[in-house]
């Protein structure tokens, strides 16, 4: 297991319309973080600036769901948002948790793949100090891939600086019970399946075991799947195709499935059975399929 990537940091939901996102998020039973606007950079050591984007999080208090949109279209786009949402919407984002940035982006350029270089990210939060709502700056670092050598997704490490100030306790709770992040699950085009895997075997530093129809790469703390194209409706039947390989679907730790599932069914959004759980389809969950399952 490598030293300097242990899990998901997190993952994330691309869209234009933030509103609309949130809503459908809460109406699933998520507790969200308040609205913040991006201050980003586009290149190492540059100040950063006032983004075209925001987000939202459902927050687990190791990895989260971020919800971004486009809130301002005038404003700048560093990290070149607008043109990920041109391609298509939904889940497009996979950063996974480092301590240590730097040391990360020397092991990935060292073993050959194209990064961004080490890049800040800031955000203003408001924080819960005694009796008071204190204003802090949310403050991160990060290391993109070279998004052509990744064409199923958008894939980072991320750092956080002031990790107290996103997951904060009184964000942790969720109506349906969520209480974790746990697998995330890419279906890659064939012709491409034995090197995408093999990349990501590279970056994690672990080996990649096969079960059933999908390849598993375990995480010190959660789970990466891969299915290939031609097997992606066994795992995911009837689900819509954005791209030839593409971030398919999470899976949520709850506390009690059942429950989660009534939540869920009673917010008006249809649900079917799995055999860890249920299942909520991208259709209906912003562009990522949802599995709920039992931890």
């Amino acid at each position: 297991m490598t030293h300097d990537i242990h899990g998901f940091h997190h993952t994330g939901i691309v869209v234009r319309d933030l509103d609309e996102l949130e809503r459908i998020y809460i109406s699933l039973g998520f507790t969200l973080s308040p609205r913040s606007r991006h201050l980003l950079n586009e290149r190492p050591g540059e100040p950063p600036v006032p983004g075209c984007t925001a987000n939202r999080c459902a927050l687990f208090g190791g990895a989260y769901i971020e919800l971004l949109g486009i809130v301002d279209e005038s404003a700048p786009d560093p990290w070149h948002t607008k043109a990920m949402v041109d391609q298509h919407e939904g889940f497009r984002l996979l950063n996974f948790d480092t301590d240590d940035a730097e040391a990360a982006d020397r092991r990935l350029t060292g073993a050959g793949l194209r990064t961004s270089g080490v890049l800040d990210l800031e955000r203003d939060v408001d924080t819960e100090e005694g009796t008071r709502t204190v204003r802090r700056s949310m403050r991160a670092r990060a290391v993109h891939l070279d998004p052509r050598s990744t064409p199923e997704g958008y894939v980072g490490i991320a750092q956080h600086l002031t990790r107290e100030y996103v997951h904060q306790p009184r964000y942790l709770r969720h109506p349906n019970g969520a209480r974790a992040l746990e697998a995330v699950l890419i279906v890659v085009d064939d012709a491409d399946f034995d090197a995408v895997v093999s990349r990501y075997a590279g970056i994690l530093q672990t080996s990649p075991v096969r079960r059933a129809h999908l390849t598993v790469v375990e995480l010190k703390e959660g789970r990466l799947e891969f299915v290939r194209a031609s097997d992606a409706e066994r795992a995911l039947p009837g689900e819509p195709v954005p791209a030839a390989s593409y971030p398919a679907a999470m899976t949520i730790a709850v506390e009690d499935v059942a429950a989660a599932r009534t939540l869920v069914e009673n917010g008006g959004t249809p649900t079917r059975t799995v055999d860890a759980g249920f299942f909520v389809s991208a259709r209906d969950a912003g562009g990522a399929g949802l599995t709920f399952t039992a931890r």
